[in-house]
């Protein structure tokens, strides 16, 4: 028999799980003492120096000269593009037509200044998706200020079947909607690593509509927050948010040690044109471990829950699979296979290098999942998740890959996930 539990022993487990996991790192971690940090950095200077990416085998292959390099790295807004054209395939997409870019730089010429990036691209899909998303990450002068933006368009067919951990893959079907987000905060440093600051959150979808949804029943889009054929196809949310953020790591497009710890709550406001009261509340926590004293192995952990204290988010905007600030919740399901209110998310990953110049690496990693039952505050079940992938360095300057993976969920479902720079 299958044990129901209130959330809020749930979230009282979950901290001290963290405190226990958080002495037991800090304890065994091989690499990460103080003592040893500055070796570290020593290793892994002298394995960046030897290092090759996509640029060096073009200029190689076309004499051509690499116009950036070890010595330009640092220099203050000096752009280190790592760009993808290309066609792919994923199980929310099909196949896929894009062009990514992803630019890492800093804003000032300190050594300890963290890396800054943006990432933008334009993808149309199989399924008649248009993807327009432009995201940045921006570190100011000693790491004072950081400003972080989350904008993107969609026209955006895709899948639901559901709510809860007992959906069937039988049950899906398609949800069009048109959406526009314009995510934006503001955090400022209070202590060193320690940032905390506010910011205003906007999300409206307009042209709402069930593609073929099972005939004869009323779906769960329509019993959320609809009455029969009376289907809301608009909703707006709008709120000012409080962000709390913890980060040590210097690279984010791919980080090889350190903590990244994020607290968001975002209250909506009818005041401030959403159409109804209610609040979310997501806490992000990431460890990096470096297994080897140049980092080229590395263990990555990742913690993810989304809750919702108060209110009904409209449907679409319900904590959902695959459906975090870069779509990279559970490998291994269609995005949009589990939603529900409540969501607990854990993920590890192992890095590796497999050639020496660091071009070629591979990952493997494990995730479980658990949502809400229907619309209460109960976890019924954890869905796992599984897999491995390749990773093909673009640009060696700010470490970001093209990750290639392939993962594995229960219910026979598994597919191809594509992500420039680390899933996290």
């Amino acid at each position: 028999m299958k044990t129901k539990f209130n959330i809020n022993n749930v979230i009282q487990r979950k901290i001290s799980l963290i405190a226990i996991i958080i002495c037991c790192l800090y304890s065994i971690q091989p690499y990460a003492q103080n003592n040893k940090v500055e070796a570290i950095s020593k290793d892994s200077a002298k394995a960046e120096s030897n290092q090759k990416d996509i640029v060096d085998i073009y200029c190689h292959t076309f004499h051509k000269e690499r116009k950036d390099n070890a010595e330009t790295k640092h220099k203050p807004w000096k752009f280190h593009f790592a760009n993808v054209p290309a066609i792919g395939y994923t199980l929310q997409t099909g196949w896929a037509a894009l062009v990514a870019s992803n630019v890492g730089f800093y804003t000032t010429a300190d050594t300890n200044a963290k890396l800054s990036n943006m990432l933008g691209s334009v993808a149309y899909s199989q399924y008649n998706q248009t993807i327009l998303p432009f995201q940045a990450n921006i570190w100011t002068a000693k790491n004072k200020f950081n400003i972080i933006v989350d904008w993107r368009y969609m026209d955006y067919p895709s899948s639901t079947f559901g709510l809860g951990g007992h959906t069937l893959l039988s049950n899906g079907y398609t949800i069009d909607f048109s959406y526009a987000k314009l995510h934006q905060s503001v955090v400022k440093e209070v202590a060193k690593n320690f940032l905390a600051g506010v910011g205003f959150f906007y999300d409206y979808l307009w042209n709402v509509k069930e593609i073929n949804p099972p005939s004869g029943v009323l779906t769960s889009f329509e019993k959320y927050d609809n009455i029969g054929s009376q289907v809301k196809d608009k909703s707006v949310s709008a709120g000012f948010i409080l962000r709390g953020q913890y980060d040590s790591r210097k690279n984010q497009i791919n980080a090889k040690n350190g903590w990244y710890a994020s607290a968001v709550f975002r209250p909506n406001f009818t005041w401030l044109g959403s159409d109804n009261n209610w609040a979310s509340f997501q806490l992000d926590v990431r460890k990096y471990i470096p297994l080897t004293s140049d980092a080229k192995n590395v263990l990555a952990l990742w913690n993810l829950d989304w809750l919702t204290p108060s209110g009904k988010p409209p449907y679409l905007l319900l904590p959902s699979t695959g459906w975090d600030d870069y779509f990279n919740t559970g490998r291994g399901y269609i995005q949009g296979r589990y939603r529900g209110k409540q969501f607990i998310y854990n993920e590890a990953e192992y890095r590796f290098q497999i050639t020496n110049n660091g071009i070629l690496g591979g990952v493997i990693f494990a995730n479980a999942q658990s949502f809400s039952s229907q619309l209460s505050n109960q976890f019924k079940v954890v869905e796992i998740g599984y897999g491995a992938g390749i990773r093909f360095k673009l640009n060696k300057l700010s470490g970001a890959n093209l990750c290639v993976d392939y993962g594995f969920g229960t219910d026979g479902s598994r597919g191809f996930f594509v992500n420039l720079g680390e899933v996290f």
